[in-house]
């Protein structure tokens, strides 16, 4: 079943992909609503500039701005409730922004309403005809934009099987599982050729072994497609999978914005830091060209502006080695040791720094390390 519920899930990203890759006859070709014709060349498919929303007395968008390039996969990553659904409710036309401008192409599509926006969202609840089967659910943006009904058949139809995956074209959404019908309703957007397709946790209902087969899918088709992608998710995993940027919110405000090696390597602020992927974060005081801790000196490998603040450094960055390192040397007892089948953690004191390492039979509880905190991966965070 398990197999099943991942092949029928790719068929429907395949079968969006064959209507998106293929030119509409342009004699019955129509777009609803119309594309925006971009105003100039190095203008962004999307951009959104000083965007702020208040529900009653609560602020839950803090003047967002950033913008997505043509063809570039951005994520929106954060907690729940940092405002990153409430931004995309916003992008798709769906919420009305207190203030701030969204535009699309270089044109300001802000006062308009979402059935003329060229802009599909996908949210969690799929949002699928129930009256309908698989097939008819995902040609049905076709069908409404009037192309010939052999020329939808013949496209579903090798689209399907494509896979092998004609079995499944006659089931109805409530024969589905979850993943499935979440797939589905991506397909259905993706075959109306929006100008933006936005997703709102479009694996959530996945078990974590589909959610990796289809990040990967979901990233190819991105790639092949061209199109221009923002997808919200509280996923670090997700967001490092399929991301070209990532856009880390926190209570309605943008954190950090990088690449996901930026963002990962290069934590801004403490926050960042714990939040994507685990760190090790230590006080530290500079004085006299290094940094004193309760580890002993540490030179980073570029000195913060304060006086008084925190390094981090993530577990799988620090190195054990057998005799005490020539720079940033930390000596210390391994305390609990937990074993992770391709790598261990160790938790050592003082600290207690938490070491990402492959396993080897003579790391041990007791046993006393040499560890080295290279200075290119000790970061000087904002705060």
């Amino acid at each position: 079943m398990e197999k099943s519920a991942s092949q029928s899930i790719t068929a429907a990203l395949v079968h969006a992909l064959g209507n998106l890759v293929s030119p509409r006859p342009a004699e019955t070709a129509r777009r609803e609503p119309s594309s925006l014709v971009r105003l100039a060349p190095d203008a962004p498919d999307l951009a959104v500039a000083g965007i702020s929303k208040s529900f009653g007395p609560v602020r839950v968008l803090h003047d967002i701005t950033f913008a997505a390039a043509s063809g570039e996969f951005v994520t929106l990553l954060g907690p729940s409730g940092c405002g990153k659904t409430t931004l995309l409710r916003i992008i798709a036309g769906l919420e009305r922004a207190d203030q701030g401008e969204v535009t699309l192409c270089g044109r300001t599509i802000t006062a308009l309403p979402a059935n003329q926006r060229p802009i599909n969202p996908v949210f969690q609840n799929y949002a699928l005809f129930p009256h309908l089967n698989v097939r008819e659910n995902v040609a049905f943006g076709l069908r409404s934009r009037r192309f010939p009904c052999d020329q939808v058949d013949l496209r579903v139809g090798q689209a399907l099987a494509m896979l092998q995956m004609e079995p499944l074209a006659s089931r109805y959404p409530h024969q589905l599982s979850g993943g499935q019908k979440q797939r589905v309703a991506l397909a259905r957007a993706l075959v109306n050729e929006p100008e933006l397709l936005l997703l709102d946790e479009p694996m959530s209902a996945l078990d974590a072994k589909l959610r990796a087969e289809v990040q990967l899918e979901l990233r190819r088709l991105q790639r092949r497609l061209g199109k221009t992608f923002i997808l919200v998710t509280h996923d670090q995993d997700e967001a490092m999978t399929v991301s070209d940027r990532i856009i880390v919110m926190r209570d309605g405000a943008i954190e950090q914005v990088g690449t996901p090696a930026e963002v990962y390597e290069r934590p801004a602020s403490r926050f960042v830091a714990g939040f994507l992927g685990s760190a090790n974060l230590i006080g530290a005081v500079r004085h006299n060209g290094c940094m004193q801790t309760p580890l002993g000196r540490l030179v980073p490998g570029q000195m913060p502006d304060w006086t008084e603040g925190t390094l981090a450094i993530r577990p799988e960055r620090i190195l054990v080695r057998r005799q005490r390192p020539a720079a940033n040397a930390v000596g210390g007892v391994v305390r609990e040791v937990v074993y992770r089948g391709d790598h261990v953690d160790l938790f050592v004191e003082p600290g207690p720094l938490r070491v990402r390492t492959a396993p080897t039979a003579d790391l041990h509880v007791g046993r006393h390390v040499w560890l080295e905190l290279r200075p290119e991966h000790l970061v000087a965070l904002r705060d």
